[in-house]
C-alpha cells in the first residue's frame, strides 16, 4: 500500500483525496503514508539549484570538447523554431562571405530553422550535405531546403540530383555525371554545414520514411548525422548502406571548421554526447531541457 500510495502521487500526479477516494483510505492516512515513504527513504525529494543558459552552454563545451554550445531557455512547444536566431549568430559568427561554401542536411530541426530565417550573407554558396530520397515529405525536400536557404541569406544554391542511397553500380554511374561531380566538388571547401541529429530506426514508428532494412540493424546505434551512425561513445556503427552513400563523408564532416547540430529533446540525449563524441558535430544548439539531460547522461 505505501509504495502504491507513492506511486499515484509523486508519479501520477493524483491529488491526496483522489487517491483516497480510489483505494477507500481517508485523506489523513494518505497523507501519513506518503510522510512515512519520505522517511523510510522510498521517496526521495531533491530540490535542483537552477543552473542559467549561459552556464549550462559552458558546461556542455568542458564536457564534450564543443567548439561552441548555444543554450536558449525558449518554449518547449516551438522549440526548435525559437533557436533559429542562435544557429544564425553561428552563422554570423564563423566568418563566412562571398565564395563560402555552406552544406545543409535534412530533418526536421533542419526544416524548421531555415524556415525561420538564416542570417545576410551575400554570396554564399549552399549545397546539400547528402542525395535526395524519393519521399513526399516536407522534411527529406533537400534541394528545396537548399534553395530555401540561399534565398534567406543572399547565396546561390547548388543542387545534387543524385539519391542518397544508390547501388553501387548506379554510384559510380551518378558521381561520374559532370553537374553531380560539380557539386560534390563543393564538399572539401565546405566552411559551415548545418545538420540535424537523428534517433536509431530500430523501432519502425508511425510515418516513419526512408529507412532500410539494414538501418533497422543497428542496435549498438545511439543515433546519426546524415545517416553515419555512431555508438554513445562516439565509435562509428558500420552498416551496408555506409559505402554506398552519396553524402558528406565522416572525413570530410570533420575537417569542417563549423558544423552545427540542432537538436531538441531530452530523448535525443544520447544521439547527442555519440554525436558530439564522434566529431561529426562540433557546435551544438539546444534547449535548456535537452542541455540538462545531455549533461545528466554525462555525470
Amino acid at each position: 500500500m505505501l509504495h502504491t500510495v507513492a506511486k499515484l502521487y509523486y508519479l501520477s500526479n493524483i491529488p491526496q483525496n483522489e487517491i483516497a477516494r480510489q483505494l477507500g483510505l481517508s485523506t489523513a492516512t494518505v497523507s501519513r503514508l506518503l510522510k512515512r515513504a519520505r522517511e523510510d527513504g522510498i521517496v526521495r525529494i531533491e530540490v535542483r539549484e537552477l543552473v542559467g543558459p549561459d552556464e549550462l552552454a559552458r558546461d556542455l563545451e568542458r564536457r564534450l570538447g564543443l567548439k561552441q554550445a548555444v543554450v536558449a531557455d525558449v518554449p518547449e512547444t516551438n522549440a526548435v523554431t525559437s533557436l533559429a536566431g542562435a544557429v544564425s549568430n553561428c552563422f554570423a559568427d564563423a566568418g563566412l562571405h562571398a565564395g563560402s561554401v555552406v552544406a545543409i542536411g535534412w530533418g526536421r530541426a533542419v526544416r524548421d530553422i531555415i524556415q525561420a530565417g538564416l542570417p545576410r550573407i551575400p554570396g554564399v554558396i549552399t549545397v546539400p550535405a547528402n542525395g535526395g530520397m524519393q519521399e513526399t515529405a516536407e522534411h527529406f525536400q533537400i534541394n528545396e531546403f537548399v534553395r530555401l536557404a540561399a534565398e534567406k541569406m543572399g547565396g546561390t544554391p547548388q543542387f545534387l540530383h543524385a539519391p542518397y542511397l544508390p547501388s553501387a553500380g548506379l554510384r559510380e554511374a551518378f558521381l561520374a555525371d559532370p553537374s553531380i561531380r560539380e557539386t560534390i566538388a563543393l564538399w572539401d571547401r565546405t566552411e559551415a554545414a548545418l545538420v540535424g541529429i537523428g534517433l536509431p530506426h530500430i523501432s519502425p514508428t508511425p510515418g516513419q520514411l526512408g529507412v532500410t532494412a539494414d538501418e533497422r540493424q543497428l542496435t549498438t546505434a545511439a543515433g546519426d548525422v546524415i545517416r553515419h551512425y555512431f555508438d554513445l561513445n562516439g565509435e562509428l556503427v558500420t552498416w551496408s548502406g555506409a559505402d554506398r552513400l552519396i553524402a558528406l563523408s565522416v572525413e570530410q564532416l570533420r575537417a569542417i571548421p563549423s558544423v552545427i547540430g540542432v537538436a531538441v529533446s531530452s530523448a535525443k540525449a544520447t544521439a547527442i554526447v555519440g554525436a558530439v563524441r564522434s566529431r561529426l558535430v562540433n557546435i551544438l544548439v539546444t534547449d535548456v531541457r535537452t542541455a540538462q539531460a545531455v549533461l545528466d547522461l554525462c555525470d
